[in-house]
């Protein structure tokens, strides 16, 4: 395992009904390594196999060939039980329908996954009141989602993603239910959080403009990464060349 690697893919192959006369292939053979503090996109059109290769990423499904490596641990290796506390605590997920429990305000949102984690109930309020004063939303801390915007629903989900420091953030078509003005606010909270953290992004977008700002882009289609290329990091080009 590359230390510099938080996740690891080797030649991930995914089939449905394995077997019958249907059997669908939609992964054919994915290789790709994420370093730590990167912040890449994935994109690629509907059936590309995007959501396929995320859930494997999520740890919500297994390859049918191939091997993934998650921050040091063979995923191939660990039972149903422990792929759950791994996946609780070693990644972070941002939807685009934001999934935030109706009734529960966003404190209590942001503190769920910590208490999955065995967190004490002193130690969690601190932690996610300290989350949400980093996107910014300490005021909104007793609101329940409904008394929010979308925008602001987005930002309690990444505070929740947050919450146990998982070793990387997946997100998922995160600004898809959001308009032009709110998804840049969104956007601009994510570039923030991996330059001032350090936090490891995957972006899982169809939307080529936002795949341009991170650091690297893995373009699928048709269940193959056809093209990696480098992203501006989130700066303009006059702030890449005033870097260098």
């Amino acid at each position: 395992m590359n230390p510099d690697s938080v996740i690891q893919l080797r030649n991930i192959v995914k089939r449905y009904n394995i077997g019958s006369e249907n059997e669908l292939e939609i992964l054919h053979g994915i290789s790709l390594d994420v370093r730590r503090g990167e912040f890449l996109a994935v994109v690629g059109a509907s059936g590309s196999g995007k959501s396929t290769l995320m859930n494997i990423i999520g740890a919500l499904d297994k390859p049918t060939e191939g091997s993934y490596i998650l921050d040091g641990t063979d995923m191939d290796e660990v039972g149903d039980t422990q792929v759950s506390e791994i996946r609780n605590r070693e990644i972070g997920f941002v939807f685009q329908n934001f999934n935030l429990i109706p009734r529960s305000t966003a404190l209590k949102n942001v503190e769920l996954p910590l208490m999955y984690a065995g967190v004490s109930r002193q130690e969690r309020r601190e932690r996610a009141l300290s989350l949400l004063k980093t996107v910014e939303m300490s005021d909104r801390a007793d609101h329940q989602p409904n008394e929010l915007s979308g925008g602001q629903k987005q930002r309690i989900a990444i505070a929740r993603a947050m919450a146990n420091d998982p070793a990387v953030i997946l997100a998922d078509e995160p600004t898809g239910a959001l308009d032009t003005k709110t998804g840049r606010l969104v956007m601009d909270l994510f570039h923030e959080l991996n330059r001032e953290t350090g936090a490891t992004i995957v972006l899982i977008t169809h939307n080529r403009e936002l795949a341009a700002e991170c650091d690297r882009i893995v373009t699928l289609s048709d269940g193959r990464i056809t093209d990696i290329s480098p992203g501006t990091g989130g700066y303009t080009d006059q702030e890449q060349e005033n870097a260098s």
